[in-house]
């Protein structure tokens, strides 16, 4: 697991790989990861949109970015945490991913940015 702080939210990702699926007559390793997103500031905070960058060792960077995370935008107030799960596909077998979500803070309205940590995407058992 990977952690890191800005402007008080701590973020939190763990990933693990699912295994193996065709599509198009091509292979993508799957990898499941789990995002805690916790507010240790004295403010309540919005989560408004994401951006990830998706590195597959094999090809060049996919930028994800929309509004919210799994269609929600989620409210926290101080010292609650919110969790949540996703996955991506890779055309290898190792990656990585990080990224940033544009916050907001309620009282203020005041934007600001909290940073991912960048995780690792690999497959067991495989070393470079």
């Amino acid at each position: 697991m990977v952690q890191q702080v800005t402007n008080g939210i701590k973020i939190s990702v763990s990933s693990n790989f699912e295994g193996t699926s065709y599509r198009n007559y091509r292979l993508y390793y799957a990898f499941s990861y789990q995002v805690t997103i916790e507010n240790q500031s004295n403010e309540t905070v919005q989560l408004l949109e994401r951006h990830w960058n998706i590195y597959d060792s094999l090809n060049k960077t996919e930028i994800v970015e929309g509004s919210g995370v799994i269609g929600k935008k989620p409210i926290l107030k101080p010292s609650e945490k919110y969790t949540y799960q996703s996955n991506c596909f890779l055309t290898s077998p190792i990656g990585s991913m990080n990224g940033f979500y544009d916050m907001v803070t309620l009282a203020t309205t005041k934007k600001f940015k909290v940073y991912i940590p960048t995780f690792q995407l690999m497959v067991p058992n495989i070393s470079n």
